[in-house]
């Protein structure tokens, strides 16, 4: 079996599993639309300070939705074996990670993006501003599940590793948040809002690059 072959077997495999236990992909949404909607009754019902706000309660809270399923990412195969035989194949360890991060995103982020601007319309973001922030989004969401996933690679193994894998990934999504909420913030003021998609790509393809070897090391690691 070639590379893509195997990759193409474990995307389906993903999905599968994905379907067979849709709690996994609903629990972020429903997260996601819960804060996003009770978030007005704590903040008040002011249209411009919620329209001030509403970049960062979207990323913010899709920061949160997305660390919610980073747990369960490589969970299940580490306890049925299937983490070891991934670890031990034939094939590039970091390219089928990333085929699995990929299958992640896929049913876990998208989606979110998806409904993002719904939300964001409600908070009050500006209707010309929310194609921006689906770019954002776009780029920004595959940089934090990729990070996130070298934490989960690195908890594995512990029984309640939620709380060190929020420590250990938090400090990272820093700079992805600020760059992604700035490139909408930006674009409402005016102003050149390009070099923050750049930065944004650049952290994209510099994640796609260099993170899945060290998730595959962390894992290694994770299973000695």
């Amino acid at each position: 079996m070639s590379l893509i072959r195997a990759c193409s077997a474990l995307l389906k495999k993903e999905f599968v599993l994905a379907f067979r236990n849709p709690s996994d992909m609903v629990n972020p949404i429903l997260f996601f639309v819960m804060v996003m909607i009770l978030f007005p009754f704590g903040v008040g019902a002011e249209t411009k300070l919620l329209a001030d706000i509403s970049v960062g309660i979207v990323w913010v809270t899709m920061l949160l939705a997305i660390m919610l399923s980073l747990d369960n990412l490589f969970k299940s195969d580490y306890l049925d074996g299937t983490l070891e035989e991934l670890v031990l194949s034939p094939y590039p360890t970091s390219v089928l990670i990333l085929a699995k991060v990929f299958a992640n995103w896929l049913m876990t982020c998208v989606p979110l993006v998806m409904i993002s601007p719904i939300m964001a319309l409600m908070m009050g973001m500006p209707s010309d501003s929310v194609a921006i922030l689906v770019i954002s989004l776009l780029l920004g969401t595959p940089v934090l599940i990729i990070l996130g996933a070298i934490g989960a690679a690195l908890t594995v193994g512990l029984r309640n590793g939620g709380v060190i894998l929020s420590l250990l990934i938090l400090p990272l999504y820093i700079p992805v948040v600020i760059f992604g909420s700035g490139v909408v913030t930006t674009y409402l003021a005016d102003m050149n809002y390009m070099g923050q998609i750049y930065m944004l790509l650049a952290f994209l393809v510099m994640a796609i690059i260099l993170a899945p070897f060290a998730i595959a090391a962390s894992l290694k690691i994770s299973l000695a």
